[in-house]
């Protein structure tokens, strides 16, 4: 996970024995994620942080995470339990669910699968096709293409709403915990790791109801021969997508199905 880190700010030379230390000595506990000295954060600010999370073996696993001040309307489908922290769960959903009026097509409803990390919130079972409101961020696993958006974007795309295609890695009948994304970059935000003194580049790119927030490796980029984002441009690529509940969810009654929403 070392190439996800440096999308906050962590270059190559980064340590992770150097990260968890910090973690340990400088960071807070994670909200609902058990005993504070197995899940910790470090606010680097700006909404950026990294996060870690203590094994039985005395192994850490350390994630990036930003905050963005939106929230994103996304329908549930499936809930799956993560294999590697009970604190975490993959949901699988229609992003962006159309508002009356309007086909799910025309308004560009889109299957996008989430990391959540605050799933314990969550009531069990999660009935399907409750709506929720997450905070969710993008992070790059592999970057295909980053350039101007009318050299790289085919023309069955931009006839998509917001020219936008955003498809589960595996496909709608079988989602992994990845995207796969073409999008047009609207702005890109320039914010400071507090920690390491890097520059972390946030683009939020056109996408059907609410702008998607992307984070990049430059490690990556420079490495892969490719430019730095900026308005204007199109990036295509594989990007994970982490994020927390931000509202929507199921009260006791609502539960009990005495009301839904």
């Amino acid at each position: 996970m070392d190439f996800l880190i440096e999308c906050i700010g962590f270059g190559p030379t980064s340590r992770p024995q150097d990260l968890t230390r910090l973690l340990e000595e400088s960071g807070e506990p994670t909200p609902w994620r058990g005993k504070s000295e197995n899940q910790r954060r470090l606010r680097l600010g700006h909404g950026l942080e990294l996060r870690g999370e203590r094994h039985e073996n005395g192994t850490w696993t350390l994630l990036p995470y930003y905050r963005v001040d939106t929230r994103l309307r996304v329908t549930a489908q499936e809930l799956a339990p993560s294999m590697d922290s009970r604190f975490e769960a993959l949901l699988h959903g229609w992003a962006a669910p159309p508002i009356p009026g309007l086909s799910a097509d025309e308004y560009g409803t889109y299957m996008l699968s989430v990391w959540l990390s605050d799933a314990a919130r969550l009531p069990k079972p999660l009935p399907p096709g409750h709506t929720l409101a997450l905070h969710v961020a993008g992070f790059a696993v592999d970057i295909e293409n980053l350039g101007p958006n009318q050299e790289l974007a085919r023309p069955d795309i931009l006839e998509r709403p917001n020219g936008a295609l955003i498809e589960p890695l595996g496909g709608q009948e079988n989602p992994g915990g990845c995207a796969q994304l073409s999008l047009r970059i609207k702005e890109v935000r320039n914010l400071r790791n507090q920690i390491s003194g890097e520059t972390v580049q946030v683009c939020l790119c056109d996408a059907p109801e609410r702008p998607l927030a992307l984070l990049l490796s430059p490690w990556q980029l420079k490495e892969e021969g490719l430019p730095s984002p900026r308005p204007g441009y199109r990036i295509q690529g594989t990007f994970l997508f982490l994020g927390e509940i931000g509202g929507g969810i199921l009260g006791p009654k609502r539960v009990a199905g005495r009301a839904f929403g």
